[in-house]
């Protein structure tokens, strides 16, 4: 691809970024949910479940390696064309599928994986793959990178982000999790989430100095009572789903609170996870206190009978 083929396909890209407006802000291409411990090997597999604005259908995907990533080798998929282009010792190189006819394509209606595999940075960090998505109308580049931090919030064409974690700092994923208010003299509350673990693992412990005791809990119907129970055991992450601990179903129980939550107060939480061989692994994670718009409220999680 030279230089002028290059510009013509970004300057289309950015066209199709504002024709896309809100619509593309949640159309990425994304990774696997959960992080990658320091110095691992990683699959890193880039979900792709839509064409470019106005389009039917991609026809290439290309894949900017970050500073630090080192390319081992990519995974080739039937009727594409794969070029690999590695960079210096420290990454920056470039890998490149191309749909080898029309019939090839990937149709919007569908989603795939397009994989490469490589080792990642000895030191904790971010690493954002910068991804070019080629289509039979237009591009998207999916190449934006938040000024600081790393939240891709307001971000119409984020790149896809891979948070490398410390030694003993968990890498599972936690999204959308909150605290539901309580009121003074309340001694329970409840704390819900979503955990996705990206090889598997076991959420085996909760402290939290909003609470003397942090248990995982389950409720479910017996007979025509809904009662609770400790999940003593620990709760299983199979590896790549999503578990959602909610009202009237898995959740995190706090008793002993040490004061009322109320709405707009954060709860400071630590997670602890054990992966198949035992090891155990921790999460700090900071939830606020107060349903989001739209979460399912209903039930308070401490009036339930064991």
């Amino acid at each position: 691809m030279n230089k002028t083929t290059s510009m013509a396909i970004l300057r289309t890209a950015a066209a199709c970024a504002m024709l896309a407006g809100m619509g593309a802000a949640v159309a990425h291409v994304t990774l696997r949910p959960g992080g990658v411990t320091v110095g691992s090997d990683y699959d890193a597999a880039f979900r792709v479940g839509h064409a470019c604005e106005g389009a039917k259908a991609t026809t290439g995907l290309a894949v900017r390696l970050p500073r630090g990533f080192i390319l081992s080798d990519a995974q080739a998929r039937k009727g594409w064309k794969l070029d690999v282009h590695k960079g210096a010792k420290d990454g920056e190189g470039e890998v490149r599928w191309t749909a080898e006819t029309p019939g090839n394509a990937l149709p919007g209606s569908e989603r795939a994986e397009f994989v490469l595999r490589g080792k990642v940075p000895a030191t904790p960090g971010t690493l954002w793959f910068k991804v070019l998505q080629t289509c039979d109308v237009g591009a998207a580049d999916w190449a934006e990178v938040p000024a600081s931090g790393s939240s891709t919030a307001g971000l119409k064409s984020p790149a896809a982000k891979l948070n490398v974690v410390a030694q003993g700092v968990a890498t599972v994923d936690v999204r959308d999790g909150w605290v539901r208010q309580s009121v003074p003299g309340q001694s329970g509350t409840g704390a819900f989430m979503k955990l996705t673990s990206p090889t598997g693992a076991k959420l085996v412990g909760i402290s939290t100095p909003a609470a003397g005791v942090a248990e995982v809990h389950e409720m479910k119907m017996e007979g025509d009572t809904m009662k609770m129970r400790e999940l003593s055991a620990g709760l299983d992450l199979p590896a790549g789903q999503t578990v959602e601990l909610k009202p009237g179903g898995y959740h995190v129980m706090m008793m002993d609170l040490k004061g009322a939550l109320a709405k707009g107060a954060s709860v400071p939480m630590t997670l602890t996870f054990q992966d198949a061989k035992g090891a155990k692994t921790t999460l700090d994670v900071t939830l606020p206190v107060g349903a989001p718009e739209g979460a399912d409220a209903g039930g308070a999680a401490h009036q339930h009978k064991h």
